[in-house]
């Protein structure tokens, strides 16, 4: 027997929506697989992804290899230089050939122009220090329950709901 048909009842997956568009954007830029771009920190691994991002990738005449530009800061140029060989085998893997035979290194200041503008890896958000007054009047809040969890949770809620109101 044939099996049956799946019936989406009109729906479908988001993915779907949006792969001509992110397939034809990625073309312009020359990545014909748009893993590069969007799964870059696997590829390359997250120490080199912290510190740089692939722009584009420029085919040559004769269509023999390729050579993918990398962005990175100045201050990173000369470590992501020596890592060329090594982004280029890892980038290769992900097309299955040897598609890219160049790598490119394109230095950019912190701050400044457009590609300039957008940091590699955002900051890390840093803990606020509590405020003594909050924690005291969730700890009075929660003074009869008895379950540990449950106090912890409710101090939790007390703390976030009286920090919103200040």
């Amino acid at each position: 027997m044939y099996p049956k048909p799946r019936r989406s009842n009109g729906f479908k997956r988001a993915i779907s929506l949006m792969e001509t568009q992110i397939r034809q954007a990625s073309e312009t830029r020359g990545f014909a697989h748009v893993q590069i771009l969007t799964h870059w920190p696997d590829i390359v691994g997250t120490d080199l992804a912290q510190n740089c991002k692939p722009i584009d990738v420029k085919y040559q005449k004769s269509g023999l290899g390729a050579t993918l530009s990398v962005l990175t800061t100045g201050a990173f140029a000369p470590m992501i230089e020596m890592q060329k060989d090594i982004i280029r085998s890892r980038v290769n893997a992900v097309y299955g050939y040897k598609a890219i035979s160049k790598v490119r290194v394109t230095q950019t200041a912190p701050t400044g122009f457009a590609e300039g503008q957008a940091e590699f890896t955002p900051k890390p958000k840093s803990p606020m220090a509590p405020n003594p007054a909050i924690s005291q009047a969730s700890d009075a809040m929660t003074q009869g329950v008895s379950d540990a969890n449950l106090k912890r949770a409710l101090e939790g809620l007390a703390k976030n709901v009286l920090s919103k109101q200040k």
